[in-house]
């Protein structure tokens, strides 16, 4: 018999000690300090049985079915009738209920579609004798995973099953009670396993990914990879990670942004390329923001602010139906369904930028390219009695409009899509800009894509002019410096690309989460990341994930991993 092994989860009500507790406040204390539930017991009970075992596949030249190619293939056999193919199948036990001594039935499930499975001693053909039946029976615990070989068949309640012609194989127990209810995601294996809707979403994720891929496909862009690690990390306004690089002696940042490397691409003659992959923002953690996430951004070359938004329509469009579909077919049924795509499918509302806040403020803005035009908008919304914001005085002007947009436009489109465009230019460092003939405002070819309250996408003309990208460029630094205290060096490299020559160039970019979490019926970001935000992440990965999370099961309440 082999010898029981130390592992300390393995210890039966084992308390794990818990260090620096402090660093971990959002996890209730007695969370920390519960006990471990993985009973010695069934670990015990499989070793006298001689059942704890991990075995390799073996493949003896039968037929391997996956359980939704057996249900399709089956779909339409009949009641009593029996296929003449032996299969195999494999899954992890849902349930398993005794018919008396010679007939058990063994629910199991494999990529998310159920099967059930029949063991009638008189069907067995390898020896089985009502003991080893019963064996089996009794040990077989929800969460293992064995392998099925039998007959497809219908019962007589139509239920389609496999009817067992040898007695399953374990081909690896489950050694950790298998909870009802996950009142925690340190562990999101136990989530998904315990909560369809969390693993739903999950898929969800990966059915839309891979839409916007063929979407791009279809219309000619090609994928590529760029640098996630580089000198400089440009493409947006955030604080980056910085990590120091042995093999070049330097300190270097993770990108927050792929956008200045796609538009290099451009300049080398890819007119249309998208990337889909990791960015890093090394700031905070909300219900809508997680400093690791996916961006979506592609770049077309000789296209404008009209057609991007065109394209965005489109996109958005064959998304919400895409979803919804699969949520009406059953393929994700434990999502909310989209409830009115017609919001989708008609054009999306515009509204511009100043013309929409003048509107709402009741006075004309000052020119906002001059030196004074921070001071002078701070002086009309006090002499308009505008309620203020905190810490206004101090917000940078770029800041400034962005919390009046986010106060009075973007709640536009609580009822449907809403493009917000022609922003002032000093919000927009990387767009082509222009003179507004009903403002006389320097305004940029951008809009930027909200849907309840949220902002999902951001698109704009690309400044080609390494002259005036320069100078923008300074601009933003002046911006950062004011913001958030850090020196940041003209990106003289971009510009010299751009002198190269890049098309007339249109550029959009979304975040994949926000666009999944529309469409899961989510508002938070931790449940459509895989393993949660940062927090679940570095927690999840430590000692200390061992008691910090809490199940309850058919028993009772219990603590597990």
């Amino acid at each position: 018999m082999r010898p029981s092994p130390s592992l300390q989860f393995l210890r039966p009500y084992a308390r794990v000690p818990v260090r620096n507790a402090a660093a971990f406040p959002h996890i209730r204390r007695a969370q920390l300090s519960q006990r471990c539930s993985f009973h010695l017991a069934r670990q015990q009970e499989l070793e006298q049985a001689g059942a704890l075992k991990y075995p390799r596949i073996r493949n003896d030249g039968g037929v391997i079915m996956r359980i939704p190619d057996f249900r399709a293939k089956y779909q339409d056999i009949q009641q009593g009738i029996v296929a003449e193919e032996e299969v195999t199948l494999r899954g992890r036990v849902e349930s398993v209920r005794r018919a008396g001594s010679k007939l058990v039935f063994i629910d199991i499930r494999s990529e998310f579609e159920n099967v059930q499975g029949l063991c009638n001693l008189g069907k067995l053909v390898d020896g089985t004798t009502g003991a080893g039946l019963k064996d089996l029976a009794r040990l077989l615990n929800r969460g293992d995973i064995i392998s099925v070989t039998g007959k497809a068949t219908r019962t007589q309640t139509g239920e389609l099953s496999i009817q067992a012609t040898k007695l399953p194989e374990v081909l690896t127990p489950s050694l950790v009670p298998r909870p009802e209810k996950v009142e925690d995601t340190l562990h999101r294996h136990i989530d998904m396993l315990a909560n369809r809707r969390t693993v739903d979403t999950l898929r969800l994720r990966s059915y839309i990914i891979r839409y916007l891929r063929d979407f791009f496909h279809q219309r000619n862009f090609l994928e590529f990879q760029t640098p996630i690690l580089s000198g400089n990390a440009g493409g947006a306004v955030a604080r980056p990670f910085t990590v120091h690089a042995e093999a070049v002696s330097k300190d270097v940042s993770l990108r927050i942004a792929p956008e200045l490397w796609l538009k290099r691409l451009v300049v080398g003659g890819v007119d249309r390329v998208f990337e889909l992959g990791p960015a890093f923002r090394n700031e905070g953690i909300d219900q809508t923001h997680n400093p690791e996430f996916t961006i979506c951004e592609f770049y077309h070359a000789y296209a404008n602010l009209q057609d991007l938004i065109t394209i965005t329509q489109d996109l958005i469009r064959g998304v919400a139906e895409h979803c919804a579909e699969l949520i009406s077919n059953g393929t994700l049924s434990s999502l909310p369904e989209i409830s009115d795509l017609s919001v989708y499918q008609q054009p999306f509302q515009q509204a511009e930028f100043i013309p929409t806040l003048q509107d709402k403020l009741g006075f004309v803005f000052p020119d906002l390219t001059t030196s004074s035009a921070h001071q002078d908008l701070l002086s009309l919304l006090d002499q308009h009695s505008i309620p203020r914001f905190k810490g206004q005085d101090t917000l940078p002007l770029p800041k400034l409009l962005d919390k009046l947009a986010e106060r009075y436009i973007e709640p536009l489109s609580l009822t449907s899509p809403l493009f917000i465009t022609h922003h002032p230019v000093i919000m927009s460092p990387l767009s082509k800009s222009f003179l507004c003939p009903a403002t006389n405002q320097h305004v940029s070819a951008r809009t930027e894509l909200f849907i309840k309250g949220k902002e999902l996408a951001n698109m704009y003309e690309e400044e080609n002019d390494p002259f005036a990208q320069r100078e923008k460029f300074a601009e933003q630094i002046k911006q950062k410096d004011v913001e958030e205290g850090q020196k940041v060096e003209v990106d003289e490299s971009f510009c010299y690309a751009l002198a190269s020559g890049l098309p007339p160039t249109g550029g959009w970019g979304c975040g994949v989460e926000r666009l999944v979490m529309l469409m899961a019926g989510t508002g938070r970001i931790s449940e459509v990341l895989s393993f949660g935000n940062l927090r679940n992440v570095v927690v999840g990965g430590s000692n200390v994930a061992v008691t910090a999370v809490e199940v309850k099961e058919e028993q009772g309440d219990r603590r597990g991993e």
